[in-house]
Formats: C-alpha cells, structure tokens, sequence
C-alpha cells in the first residue's frame, strides 16, 4: 500500500506543489485578521473535497476548522495544524509574501518564498495533500483522520483550549501529529518531543495619583518636577532581572522547575556530542552567549531554564526629528517561556506580587495568552512511528527532550490525553522573518515522510493494542 502511495507523491508532485502554492497565496494575517475567514473556508473546502466533514468553529476571534474523515479503520489519528501566519507589514521581501514564487536561493536551491511556506501552512498542504494521495493511489485511508486546525496559533492559540473543551468527544483518538519541516540545511532530522509553555503579558504605567500627565503627553520641560510613565515602567522591569540578565529576581520564578529527567540527561549528553550551540550565533546575527558555558551545561540553560523577556517597548515619541515631551502611557510586551513543572496562573500571580512588593501598584498586567508545557515520551506509539519513518528514508534523527519554542500540545497530552509526534522531513528557514521559505525538495520529501509516518503508526498502534 505505502509504496503505491508514494509513488503517486512522486508522479503527482507538480500538481501536490500547485495546490499548496495556492493555500500559501491565500493571506492569513491573524494579527489583524486579513484573508482568516477566507483561509478557513478553503480548508473546508479541501477537507469536503477528501470525503470529510469539516466546519469553521465561531469564537470571539477567528474560527478553528473541526472535522474528520470517517474511514472505517480502527485507529484514529488527529491533526493539529494552524492557517494562521505573522504579518509582513514593514519587512523588505525580494518577491511577493503571498504570491508564492519559487526562487532559486543560494546554497539552499529552489524554494517557496512566502509568508507561512514553513511555519505553517506548506506543512499542512502537504498533509492535506498526502491524504488525497492514499485516497487516490488506494481507495481508502489507513487511519480515520479528525481535524482541528486554528487561526489564533501566532496569537498564543487564545481560544482554542474553549473549543477543544467544547469538541471533547469529537475529538478522541488515538494519537496526534503535527508536521513540522525538521531537517537543517545541512540534511539533518532534528526531533523534539515536546514544547515549553509560553505567558505573553503587556505591562502597562500610565500617569495617576502616583505622578505623571495621565491624559496626554506634556512639554518635557516639566520632566524637572512631573514624574515620567516611561522611566517608571523601565524601573519596574529593570527590578525583575539581574544586570547581566542571568537570573530573575521573582520571588518563587523557579520554584517548580523539574531538573531534567534521567532519559533527558542522555538526551542532553547524545546532543553535546553532535550539536555546537555557536552554530546559532551567525544564523542569528549574534556574537556570544549571555552564559559562559558549553557542552552539557549551555544545552541544559536552553532547554530548562524559564526565560523572562522583552519583546517591544512603546512610549513616547519614535518617529524621526525631535519632539520634547513627557509620554503620560509606557507599555511594555513581555513574554515567559515555562519549563516543565511551571504554572501559569502561579507565574502571572508572582510577578503582580513582585510589582505590587517593589511598589509599583499602579503597573497594569494584561495577560494576553498562557499556556503550560508538554511532553511525550520516547515510547508513545506515534513518536516510534516516527522515529522509524526517519530510519526507513535513511535518516537518523537527533532527538531533542523539546523546543525551546512554544505550541498548545499540552491540549492533546494533558487535557485529551493523546501523544503528539511533531516532524516530517523537509527544510525552510527564516520563521516570523522576511523571505521565509521551503525547499521545494524538501516539501516532496515532507509528503513521503508524512505518509510512510502514518502506515507505520498504524502499525505501532496495533502493536500496542495486541501487546506484540
């Protein structure tokens, strides 16, 4: 069967490539809500179009595609996916962000450059595209397939924990996959088995009783006897963390934090022996590191050290030329990564404690997403699926204990209680930048891995439910 599969993946990739193009072209901006709605009929469409069933779940933001296809089979797979990309307004692009062209790059070879070619939306064309394959190569899917594919991902997923919650039952299965373009330029398969949890605040001082202009900004000759909202708000910040930014100064912030587990710490010493942390200096435009550590030591920093970090400060005058005033509002955008064992409610309340203990009452906290961690395990039947798609196509993957990065996964492994496996073969780059892209190589080979992952879940399911 999966040989047959593949073949037609390989013989109909001209058109696989066409229809995920398409999807790309297609805005989905969630920041501002351009082309959602359009985006999230098109995935109906598509899903009908497989023999599924599929609607647009209302919320008070954008709708989540829930639905499925009935196969017949006695295992169930769920999909977890997002349409939802970043915005590109301000970025400089070589072509189109959303025409979908393929440009030959330099030491990478020809790619999809376009908003969402990796992160996320060719990842869920190929999917979508190798089911069309199965239908067409063999009649039937090997799995039932349920969907449930957001629109507030880049948004911190704000809504969907409502929805799976109100979509319990219709979405049991056995276990869950997202794919993900895991393989570096350099070929190799990089694997993770979970996420840290992520906490996006805006903290925000306005003027008051406490001093300032509170309606509007002021001639900033007064700076000599009003306070300014500004300085209050970068006093306050500059209170949670050390000068060097090695260590946080939140009563309690490490409180819960798990020390890696006994597998983890072999995780961590199999990747000291393959991984040189200084390779994502230059990717990033970077010269050192804040810790003077390596091996073991930096790896166990990055992977299991919470972060508390600023992304955006807004006050005041920022255009060009001089304009003397002082702001009456400063907000800052902060976000916590959460390592295991870390709570979000327990961190949102150690951080007002701290503004309320240094005296800075009048600093507003707006949580505008949280969500905890997640991990499977090594031996969940959908990651040794994977783990022996890697093995059959000839790749040995490098298996991380998680991201440093965030996802809900923590919906599937703690609330439904279904594994997640995240991967698949294939390479793109530059995530939430410009000129984001996929191999066009890399995105047939995506489609291969994707579907030789799911016959051989398939296959380590019934080995689960037979005890062989």
């Amino acid at each position: 069967m999966v040989e047959r599969v593949l073949g037609y993946i390989e013989e109909h990739f001209e058109a696989h490539l066409d229809r995920t193009r398409a999807l790309l072209r297609q805005p989905s901006i969630s920041a501002d809500g351009t082309g959602i709605a359009e985006t999230a009929a098109l995935l109906v469409g598509w899903i009908s179009e497989l023999g599924g069933e599929a609607r647009a779940v209302t919320t008070p933001m954008h709708p989540v595609v829930v639905g499925g296809i009935d196969a017949g089979k006695p295992f169930t797979l769920l999909f977890y996916g997002m349409y939802d990309v970043q915005p590109v307004l301000g970025e400089n692009w070589m072509v189109d962000p959303f025409g979908g062209e393929i440009v030959d790059l330099p030491g990478v070879g020809p790619s999809i450059v376009n908003r969402g070619a990796m992160n996320q939306k060719g990842p869920l064309g190929s999917f979508l595209n190798v089911l069309q394959a199965m239908k067409a190569a063999t009649g039937e899917l090997p799995v039932n397939v349920k969907f449930l594919i957001e629109g507030e991902e880049e948004l911190g997923s704000r809504n969907l924990p409502e929805v799976v919650e109100a979509y319990r039952e219709e979405l049991r299965a056995d276990a869950c996959f997202f794919p993900f373009l895991s393989q570096n330029q350099d070929g190799k398969v990089l694997m993770y088995l979970g996420v840290k949890g992520i906490l996006f605040m805006e903290l925000v001082c306005r003027g008051g009783d406490w001093g300032g202009p509170t309606t509007r900004a002021v001639h900033g000759s007064n700076a000599v006897w009003f306070h300014n909202p500004t300085w209050r708000l970068t006093h306050a910040l500059a209170s949670m963390v050390t000068q060097d930014q090695k260590h946080i100064l939140i009563d309690g912030f490490y409180d819960e934090i798990a020390p890696p587990s006994a597998h983890d710490e072999e995780l961590l010493t199999r990747l000291a022996e393959t991984v040189d942390p200084d390779d994502q200096l230059a990717p990033n435009d970077t010269h050192r590191f804040k810790y003077d550590l390596a091996g073991v030591d930096l790896l166990r920093k990055y992977l299991y050290q919470p972060t508390l970090n600023i992304d955006g400060l807004i006050s005041g005058h920022t255009a060009a030329g001089t304009k003397t005033i002082i702001p009456h509002e400063a907000r800052a955008k902060v976000d916590v990564r959460m390592v295991p064992r870390m709570d979000p409610a327990l961190t949102i309340e150690r951080i007002q404690a701290h503004l309320r203990r240094h005296g800075f009452d009048e600093i507003e906290v707006h949580v505008e997403d949280a969500y905890k961690w997640s991990k499977s395990d090594v031996d969940d039947a959908p990651v040794r699926a994977l783990i022996r798609t890697y093995h059959e196509l000839g790749y040995e993957p490098e298996i991380w204990p998680h991201l440093a990065g965030s996802a809900p996964f923590y919906l599937f492994t703690d609330v439904l209680g279904i594994p997640v496996a995240l991967g698949g073969l294939g390479h793109g780059g530059r995530v939430h930048s410009p000129n984001e892209y996929a191999t066009v190589a890399g995105l047939l080979d995506h489609e291969r891995s994707i579907a030789l992952f799911v016959y051989r879940l398939v296959e380590e399911l019934e080995r689960d439910a037979t005890g062989a």
